[in-house]
């Protein structure tokens, strides 16, 4: 296994419907660090790191729980942060 870190946009309805609480609660049930934020733009942000498989779980996990909300995401690999938890940004 190998360990990423990626930064993930969400965009679609993604603020003001739970968005990074939801997401908070999902990555608490993952071995993933990492931080989630709106933009200025409407677009959310998550940064996630761990390992390739539990990261992609993560996300999956997302898309699932907001179908109908993320209309497209971009991912980008990126230097890792090393964070402690995950956390909600404002």
């Amino acid at each position: 296994m190998s360990k990423v870190a990626k930064r993930y946009y969400f965009k679609g309805r993604v603020q003001g419907v739970g968005f990074r609480y939801h997401t908070h609660s999902l990555a608490a049930a993952f071995p993933v660090q990492g931080f989630v934020q709106n933009l200025p733009d409407g677009r959310v942000e998550m940064h996630a790191e761990g390992e390739e498989e539990v990261v992609a779980a993560l996300v999956e996990a997302i898309q699932d729980r907001f179908t109908g909300y993320i209309h497209s995401f971009e991912v980008q690999d990126v230097t890792a942060l090393h964070l402690r938890g995950f956390d909600i940004r404002r």
